[in-house]
């Protein structure tokens, strides 16, 4: 059977991912960067600097996220994916 190579992905590398996919939803919804900053009540500023570098706080990526009714994809956010083999494991989870 052959290996996988093990990806690294750095911090950066992950926020510009997730910019670029941020402003192809953004320009589908035909949503301008000072349009969605009167909507999400985050400045311009922050806006250009998200779609350009990535950066940008968690209060303010929600806020965008909300203006642009993403609600599925907050939702799913960090989401448990744990699959259960049976009803004790979902029980004992429950507990903790």
């Amino acid at each position: 059977m052959e290996e996988e190579a093990l990806q690294f992905v750095t911090y950066y590398e992950k926020q510009l991912e997730i910019a670029k996919r941020f402003i192809v939803i953004r320009k589908s919804k035909k949503v301008s960067q000072q349009r969605l900053s009167v909507l999400s009540g985050v400045s311009y500023a922050s806006i250009r600097r998200f779609e350009k570098t990535g950066d940008i706080s968690l209060a303010s990526l929600v806020k965008l996220a909300l203006a642009l009714q993403l609600y599925d994809d907050l939702d799913n956010l960090f989401k448990n994916h744990l699959t259960y083999k049976s009803i004790e494991e979902i029980i004992n989870d429950q507990k903790d």
